[in-house]
């Protein structure tokens, strides 16, 4: 979370002159204050039972113990229960009492002092500030056990891959081909997009590679011109027409899927005019349309009938080709945002700047039911994902 930082005002003279005569007597604490001009004494301290609070509205600070300093802003952690341990009234010079509690958050990151009248009995109702798509999955039951904007088709990005390697891993178990069989990588247009600096990353430097070593270049790297030659196979060639019949197939699944927030224009997740430039627009509507639930049922088919997904999708870096592929998934072992009780082990990041940053995250905590979790356009999508998998496992819903 963000923290604002302390400002010195300009306007101390007319601050000093609001008083409130509910209770503080101060000038209002959304307000900036020069702490070298106000002075506050404790008056006295008291030790209360642990109670928690969350916040009554978007204004309120906490400050730190000589009340100089904003430690953290109540705006900032919309969902976040504070624990109160004890009560502590405070004064300004020339002004009255005022009750402030001395608090910290559950993980104990942070803490300080907040007035009274800026919180309220109880824990915070769950929520995610940043998504603006969310879901989480129960894969055992199939039921949803926590949404937000849940069924509204947006940008998807890169997740839109799930269903492109999907496909591919369907015509291998028909028998239509093997991991051994070779995708012809010698368009022009994917070698380019390949060497690009924005949407490249796996660069094609042979005609041919073999399906798995694409496959790997899509799952872990998240290689765009490696789902479009994988589309193009799955579809029966290797020129930019085979790519149009391999997104038909792609919308063809999710119908049989009965996936009716689901629209599909690209075997990357690449917007139509990011792609333009490398021959692979198809026209139409400019980004692949999925909403939240729906992409759980696609990660969902996907772990149900090809398990070893996880596999390839928990290794965080490997070389392919002399080159390096770098799995994005920040809630990996080792990861920044790795919790070790919740077992992540996938499952796809994305990100364009339509789409925002998209993350499907799957894990099984013990002696609970696997889920997978979906934000979409969320600025913080780890930190919201591990919120999202602690709530469902805390509360029993999976």
């Amino acid at each position: 979370m963000k923290i604002t930082k302390w400002l010195r005002a300009t306007v101390i003279a007319c601050a000093t002159a609001l008083t409130f005569g509910i209770g503080l007597g101060f000038v209002s604490q959304s307000a900036s204050v020069d702490a070298a001009a106000v002075k506050y004494t404790t008056v006295s301290t008291s030790t209360m039972k642990k109670a928690p609070y969350h916040k009554k509205s978007t204004t309120g600070v906490i400050w730190n113990a000589s009340h100089t300093k904003k430690v953290a802003t109540l705006k900032g952690y919309p969902y976040t229960t504070w624990y109160a341990t004890k009560k502590v009234v405070m004064k300004k010079t020339g002004g009255s009492n005022a009750l402030y509690y001395q608090v910290q958050n559950g993980s104990g990151t942070v803490s300080g002092y907040v007035w009274h009248n800026y919180v309220t009995p109880g824990k915070s109702p769950f929520g995610l500030k940043y998504a603006l798509g969310a879901v989480a999955l129960d894969v055992n039951t199939n039921g949803v056990v926590w949404s937000k904007s849940a069924n509204t088709p947006r940008p998807i990005a890169s997740i839109s891959k799930l269903m492109t390697l999907y496909l591919v891993r369907q015509k291998i178990s028909n028998g239509g081909g093997t991991w051994n069989s070779k995708v012809d990588t010698s368009n022009a247009g994917l070698k380019k997009l390949g060497k690009d600096k924005d949407f490249g990353g796996f660069k094609f430097t042979k005609n041919s590679y073999t399906v798995r070593d694409l496959y790997l270049a899509a799952l872990i790297e998240s290689s765009n011109n490696s789902a479009i030659a994988l589309g193009q196979w799955v579809a029966g060639g290797s020129t930019p027409a085979y790519n149009k019949k391999f997104i038909s197939m792609m919308n063809a699944q999710a119908k049989t899927w009965g996936l009716d927030n689901s629209s599909f224009v690209s075997a990357s997740g690449m917007e139509q005019n990011s792609l333009k430039p490398f021959g692979y627009s198809i026209g139409g509507a400019n980004a692949n349309m999925v909403s939240a639930a729906d992409v759980a049922q696609i990660a969902r088919h996907f772990i149900n009938d090809y398990y070893d997904v996880l596999t390839d999708a928990s290794v965080k870096s490997m070389s392919l080709d002399g080159q390096k592929l770098y799995n994005y998934n920040n809630m990996l072992p080792g990861r920044k945002y790795y919790q070790k009780s919740l077992n992540v082990d996938g499952l796809k990041t994305g990100y364009t700047v339509p789409a925002g940053y998209c993350f499907v995250g799957t894990g099984r905590k013990s002696g609970h039911d696997r889920i997978i979790t979906v934000v979409l356009h969320d600025e913080n999508e780890f930190t919201e994902t591990r919120s999202l998998m602690n709530y469902v496992y805390d509360k029993n819903l999976a």
